[in-house]
């Protein structure tokens, strides 16, 4: 039997892999969901702009129809990013936002990472 996607919280890492120092030096893991780059890419342009459409995204990111709906959709379950749907006339429009729980993530996120750029060059 063919093992279906991992779950948002399988993406972030197990909770006991969460609080592993990085290098001894107090880095926690990153946030498995994030760091993949195509969900970054999304998340960090809906944090600067208030929300993109489908084709918003596609556009800024250079990359497929097929790829902008995976990893949406993922970010969407983790309740990252919101999803709404509606029409312009007879043309499908999907709009993204970030939500706050989102935002705190990528705030997290980009702390590990100014962390591992510290410890890095300190090292």
């Amino acid at each position: 039997m063919a093992r279906q996607s991992a779950t948002a919280e399988e993406e972030r890492g197990p909770a006991s892999k969460r609080g592993v120092e990085w290098a001894g030096r107090g880095v926690t893991q990153l946030d498995r969901l994030i760091h993949e780059r195509m969900r970054l890419g999304i998340v960090s342009a809906l944090a600067v702009n208030e929300s993109l459409t489908f084709n918003d995204l596609k556009r800024l990111l250079g990359t497929t129809d097929g790829n902008v709906s995976v990893h949406a959709r993922k970010l969407e379950e983790a309740q990252y990013i919101t999803c709404k749907k509606s029409f312009e006339g007879r043309i499908p429009k999907t709009e993204y936002r970030l939500t706050p729980a989102g935002r705190r993530a990528l705030e997290r996120y980009l702390s590990h990472m100014e962390s591992i750029i510290k410890a890095t060059r300190e090292g």
